[in-house]
């Protein structure tokens, strides 16, 4: 059995082992990492021999620090990248090659429909009547989507928001506030199987999920890397952050937001918190505009969408998909039940 693990930012660690009696047998670890002393590669392996087949990332972790001389330096890789991929060696884990991913391109809706269209297609991946999707968000009106601990009064300015008419949905994911008028952000949503992030933490699981957005802004002329947690940033500035939930029946919801052109001034009159954090940028003037996107690579917004779309498939298997009718009735019911009433976005007052 052979599985591999490449790490964010690192080197590809791959595993052969057997299994005997339930335990890993005949372990052998290689890459194209960096290890000193070499010898130590020998007390990796030997820390795994022997260990459970159904041992987590965790436990394999912890065998071969247990194994390892303190003085050991492994660089380009960690004892849970070992972990991952003896776990996707047993088929306990997946890598990005071992899904087809279902592409939906941008399609207009009601924003509180993409909220709640988060929650079907994350339910359908878990259960296998869906493949893992990446989709586009696109909108017809303006809304504010706020994370799913955010208090509300602390994010929202009633009076802004009435004056501009902008509403207020909360979504089932953490993270801050998306200010979202048409055509101001570009928005994606990823939802994968757990197995995908098998042994990741949620940290590590932001920039892993989003390894493919690096080289596809870079494909738009945008220098970009990570900033932990969860923030996409140029050597301008943030553009964009992202935001996860992770489902018990086997799914992950990961979706990011990069400002494309917001009107910062409408924006601040809207959101509290934005105020503060814009204090710190000097943004004074009416008008002012948040536009890294739309500066940085003066493309349209709908050439940025087809770029990041073509980026992706080329990056992995996918295939062309859309909404199917149950699945958007079933978002308009979670938007009745659920995502358009007073309780469930006041539920942190």
């Amino acid at each position: 059995m052979r599985g591999e693990y490449k790490v964010v930012g690192g080197k590809l660690v791959a595993v052969e082992l057997e299994v005997e009696n339930d335990r890993l047998a005949n372990v052998s670890v290689s890459g194209d990492f960096f290890l000193e002393p070499d010898d130590a590669l020998e007390d990796i392996d030997a820390a795994l021999d022997g260990m459970p087949a159904d041992a987590s990332v965790e436990q394999l972790a912890h065998a071969i620090e247990g194994a390892l001389d303190p003085a050991v330096r492994l660089i380009g890789f960690s004892p849970e990248a070992v972990g991952i991929a003896v776990r996707r060696a047993l088929g306990k884990a997946t890598g990005w090659d071992d899904h087809t991913f279902d592409v939906i391109p941008p399609a207009v809706l009601p924003p509180v429909m993409h909220v709640a269209l988060d929650e079907v297609i994350a339910r359908e991946v878990a259960d296998g009547t869906r493949n893992p999707t990446f989709r586009f968000w696109d909108w017809d009106s303006p809304l504010v989507v706020i994370g799913s601990f955010q208090s509300y009064k602390n994010e929202i300015d009633p009076s802004g928001a009435a004056k501009y008419d902008i509403g207020v949905v909360r979504r089932i994911s953490g993270g801050g506030a998306m200010f979202m008028e048409p055509g101001n952000c570009i928005t994606y949503s990823l939802v994968v199987p757990t197995s995908l992030v098998e042994g990741l933490s949620f940290e590590r699981s932001y920039s892993f999920l989003d390894e493919w957005v690096i080289a596809a802004l870079a494909e738009v002329g945008v220098n970009a890397h990570f900033v932990p947690l969860n923030d996409i940033a140029s050597d301008q500035g943030k553009i964009g952050g992202a935001a996860q939930k992770r489902f018990a029946a086997g799914a992950v919801l990961h979706h990011v937001t990069m400002s494309y052109d917001i009107d910062a001034d409408k924006m601040l009159q809207v959101l509290r918190i934005g105020r503060e954090k814009m204090s710190d940028k000097g943004t004074k003037s009416a008008n002012k505009r948040v536009d890294p996107m739309r500066s940085q690579t003066g493309l349209p917004r709908s050439e940025i969408l087809d770029s990041f779309q073509r980026s992706f498939m080329a990056r992995y298997a996918s295939q062309l998909s859309a909404y199917t009718p149950a699945e958007l009735s079933e978002a308009e019911r979670l938007v009745q039940e659920k995502f358009g009433t007073e309780e469930w976005t006041h539920r942190v007052p």
